[in-house]
């Protein structure tokens, strides 16, 4: 009996040693996070509050959305504006891979991706090998992204029939790939012809095609993301794909906006193009919890924000 006790009082003891260190580790990684996207929104009011004209003369802000707000402002104290973008968004990474063959003298094989965005396409590469009846200056294949020539491959440095992928490269098709599908083909000169029996036999080419994309799914997710263009200049630019993102904090609950615009009287400014025109304040929101199923409660910080340059 002394024993069955001891054993119980031991374990309801270790368990509660456990809830207390579980509630522990979750109050720390809370306050944590509730630091974190404190700095975040200081920096923001910060960044906001000096808002300019662009380098190429826009005009200090150029979206003002519930979870997105992108303007200028020389946050890095260079004497030029960058591009300054906040946003709520999910950032995915993802790779697919398909194959094809021909079995003709002179084919030509392809491949379609399609359907595989869920947001708006930040960058896409492809790698393409190919094996087949190379081995002289006359045996090569062309590489066509939609219809566009990308590259000769195999031209004078491949082996013939070597029984393994050569010739790879790999190719930005981010502005190809836009439009959410692309279509590759390899197209082989006269010269190539079904002689090779790699796996398949009497192939003249084959080709595999690595497709590579990061997109960004907007207004999901919990991660709060700084994203920055420094201009380029000669006449100064923006480009989209120079922007450099950051995320700020990862535990972002916001169903209200994060970004609230008031115009000089103090009123709230709900539609477009009135919230780039006439805004002079802005509201920043921020609900913060590392999991909202457990308590301690949502965090909320909240931060006025007065643009000096657009006070006029």
């Amino acid at each position: 009996m002394a024993i069955a006790v001891f054993t119980f009082m031991m374990g309801a003891a270790a368990a509660s040693i456990m809830a207390i260190y579980r509630t522990y580790e979750y109050t720390m990684q809370q306050a944590i996070a509730v630091d974190e996207a404190r700095r975040g929104v200081d920096l923001m009011a910060r960044e906001i509050r000096q808002a300019c004209y662009g380098d190429n003369g826009a005009y200090p802000i150029e979206k003002g959305g519930g979870k997105e707000f992108i303007f200028y402002s020389d946050v890095d104290g260079d004497g030029q504006a960058e591009r300054v973008r906040y946003y709520l968004a999910v950032v995915n990474s993802e790779t697919q891979t398909q194959e094809c063959r021909s079995y003709s003298q002179s084919g030509q094989c392809g491949v379609i991706f399609s359907g595989f965005l869920s947001g708006v396409l930040k960058s896409a590469q492809v790698r393409v090998s190919t094996e087949g009846y190379y081995g002289t200056t006359s045996r090569y294949a062309a590489l066509y992204a939609d219809g566009v020539k990308l590259d000769n491959m195999c031209y004078a440095d491949c082996s013939e029939c070597a029984g393994a992928w050569q010739g790879t490269q790999t190719y930005d098709v981010t502005d190809i790939a836009s439009d959410n599908s692309i279509q590759f083909t390899l197209d082989s000169t006269y010269s190539v012809k079904p002689r090779c029996d790699w796996v398949d036999f009497d192939h003249s080419i084959k080709a595999r095609f690595e497709f590579f994309f990061t997109e960004e799914i907007p207004d999901s997710g919990n991660e709060l993301r700084r994203g920055i263009i420094e201009p380029l200049s000669n006449p100064a630019s923006y480009p989209a794909d120079q922007e450099q993102t950051e995320i700020v904090t990862s535990y972002v609950r916001n169903a209200p906006p994060i970004f609230t615009y008031y115009d000089e009287n103090g009123d709230q400014i709900i539609q477009d193009p009135s919230i780039l025109r006439d805004t002079k304040m802005m509201r920043l929101f921020m609900v913060v919890n590392v999991n909202p199923n457990r308590a301690p409660n949502d965090y909320e910080l909240e931060q006025y924000v007065q643009i000096r340059n657009l006070k006029q």
